[in-house]
């Protein structure tokens, strides 16, 4: 018997900020529920580079 696959993805999530700051992006992998949250996912997420928190989004 097939095994029915859920509805939560793993997606990658981006800093937002890195580039204008001429850093190396900050990555962070996540799950998300696709039927809760169909747009792109954004988090306050910890930046180790700029030593802050940035936005991050969800990447495509």
């Amino acid at each position: 018997m097939p095994q029915i696959k859920g509805k939560r993805i793993v997606v990658t999530l981006a800093c937002t900020e890195a580039k204008e700051a001429g850093v190396p992006q900050s990555r962070y992998m996540t799950t998300k529920n696709k039927s809760n949250t169909p747009g792109r996912l954004e988090k306050m997420k910890y930046n180790p580079w700029l030593k802050r928190h940035t936005l991050h989004r969800e990447m495509r």
